[in-house]
């Protein structure tokens, strides 16, 4: 069966060196069958450049995801930036993707660097139109995304970075496209590549950015279901249908838990055989079962799940965003992360006897639970809890 087709969405930014607040600030918005991502770029630094782009960026936002024309969009922006004192003028540039679940759509620029679109494996131009709205060019493309496709926009400090060290005059748009043509590979979530850019920006800072740099992108992707089930059901006699649930259809399938283990292979017959390598001496190891993607232990994984979860969503870490690490944590983290664009979860309200002794209790599970849910649809994930 061909699998649905989907859109997810990211970004990464880097705070000028000295700076506590970034001046570029992306927003996004899901109305219907339409997904919509500014980055907007404030003139100068700081509060001021805080101020100016988060105006911009939200105002935008709500009116292209509401429909309204482009024409009255800027009108509007032009209106409502409050003028800075110093320069006498209210400026900030800013790109806009606005495209339906099909990929269909346009792309709109007004003084940020061109954006990237990454396409069958290689970055290729963008056909563009020149609007004139209120005396300010603005540059239009019309979008139809395909598979793994990618359309990056950026604030001005990528193609600025490393000017004055290691490149006279920056970095420049070839080289990121040189960087992309080399670095990016189909796989990759749009999180995942935005912050591989980013850090790429930053090396070439030498860690002190000197001027607010984001990178933001949509990407149109396969739709992977997770079904990750935790923790038996409170009545024993649901087990066959809570698991018979829990295996239906073309999903990723997770257990965590021992006692979840032992009921979903005592439901569909298959030998739980427990891993005795400790990749990571701080996270019991996992297990295999016929049927079944991944298995590992509960709360402590989650407990490290839920840490690698929040910097996951931390727009300024960038840690990679990819885990090659083979402990119980790191491979549910690419699962969930990186791979599944939907996760339902299976929780089971049962008490653990194995606990009694530890300080451990399902008001504890149900919290891990419900902060991790919240974290994933923070990512862009669309999540399904349902309880037994």
């Amino acid at each position: 069966m061909t699998k649905k087709l989907c859109l997810e969405h990211g970004y990464t930014s880097l705070i000028q060196w000295g700076e506590e607040l970034c001046g570029d600030k992306v927003e996004y918005a899901v109305n219907g069958d339409y997904t919509t991502v500014v980055l907007a770029d404030g003139l100068g630094h700081g509060v001021k450049a805080n101020i100016l782009a988060t105006l911009t960026s939200k105002i935008l936002c709500t009116m292209f995801s509401a429909g309204r024309s482009v024409e009255e969009c800027v009108d509007t922006i032009i209106q409502s930036l409050p003028v800075c004192k110093e320069r006498g003028v209210a400026y900030s540039t800013f790109s806009v993707i606005h495209v339906n679940n099909n990929g269909v759509g346009y792309l709109l620029e007004f003084d940020n660097p061109k954006a990237i679109y990454w396409h069958e494996g290689r970055c290729v131009e963008l056909p563009c139109s020149k609007l004139t709205v209120h005396g300010k060019t603005v540059y239009q493309s019309e979008l139809s995304l395909s598979e793994d496709d990618i359309i990056f926009v950026m604030s001005d400090g990528t193609v600025h970075a490393g000017i004055g060290g290691m490149f006279d005059f920056g970095w420049k748009r070839s080289g990121i496209i040189a960087y992309l043509n080399r670095e990016i590979k189909p796989g990759l979530s749009a999180r995942a590549a935005c912050c591989l850019l980013a850090s790429a920006c930053n090396l070439f800072y030498k860690g002190k950015p000197g001027d607010d740099t984001t990178v933001a992108a949509i990407k149109m992707r396969k739709q992977v279901w997770a079904n990750l089930m935790i923790g038996p059901p409170v009545d024993r006699e649901q087990d066959y249908a809570v698991v018979a649930n829990f295996m239906e259809g073309d999903t990723l399938k997770i257990v965590c838990g021992g006692t979840s283990s032992n009921v979903v292979s005592r439901c569909i017959g298959s030998e739980l055989e427990p891993v005795l390598d400790f990749p990571d001496r701080d996270i019991p190891p996992i297990a295999h079962m016929e049927g079944i993607d991944l298995v590992t232990e509960g709360v402590i994984t989650f407990r490290r799940l839920l840490e690698l979860s929040d910097k996951y969503i931390s727009v300024t870490d960038l840690s990679p965003k990819t885990y090659t690490a083979r402990d119980g944590a790191s491979l549910l983290a690419q699962m969930l992360f990186e791979e599944a664009t939907d996760i339902k979860f299976f929780v089971g309200q049962a008490v653990n006897k194995a606990h009694s002794d530890l300080p451990i209790d399902i008001t504890m599970k149900l919290r891990l639970v419900d902060r991790l849910a919240e974290n994933l649809r923070r990512m862009g994930k669309r999540v399904v809890l349902t309880y037994d």
